[in-house]
Formats: C-alpha cells, sequence, structure tokens
C-alpha cells in the first residue's frame, strides 16, 4: 500500500502526443504533494491541462491544509498552554 493518494480527477496527457502524463499526489504521511511528470523529462500542456493540473494542485493542497490542521499538537499549532498546565 502506497502512502501517496493520486486525484483520480486528473488526465492531463501531454498536447504534443507523445503519451506523456501528469500525475499529483497526496503523501497521506506527511501531507506534502508530489508532482511527476511521467514517462518523460518535460511536458506540454494545453491551457485547459494546465488548469486540470493547477486544479489537482489546489485540491491536494486543501486536503493537506486540513489533515496537517487536525493532526498538530497544540504547541505545533502556535497555539501556548497557560503557565503551569503543561
Amino acid at each position: 500500500m502506497s502512502v501517496f493518494r493520486s486525484d483520480l480527477n486528473l488526465t492531463a496527457q501531454d498536447a504534443t502526443g507523445t503519451g506523456a502524463g501528469v500525475d499529483v499526489a497526496l503523501n497521506l504521511m506527511t501531507g506534502n504533494i508530489r508532482l511527476s511528470i511521467l514517462w518523460t523529462q518535460e511536458i506540454q500542456l494545453s491551457p485547459e491541462n494546465a488548469e486540470q493540473v493547477a486544479q489537482a494542485l489546489q485540491r491536494a493542497a486543501a486536503e493537506s491544509r486540513t489533515m496537517t490542521a487536525t493532526s498538530k499538537p497544540a504547541s505545533a499549532s502556535g497555539l501556548q498552554h497557560p503557565p503551569g498546565t503543561v
């Protein structure tokens, strides 16, 4: 089982017909977002596919923020305990 969950709504392919694709995946352990260009080192996207990739990154970022906000202890989130209560 992978710690990465890919965005299944993302279907962007290379605009020049090489078959290269893009994958946006959320690391379920760390909340980091992986952007992979598949089968090549670069990809040319149509405007529509570029928007699709951007939206996938935004969805992953929003989920990561939600995930990390609920898993941080109070001290890590910037909240401070009143003196003498720790």
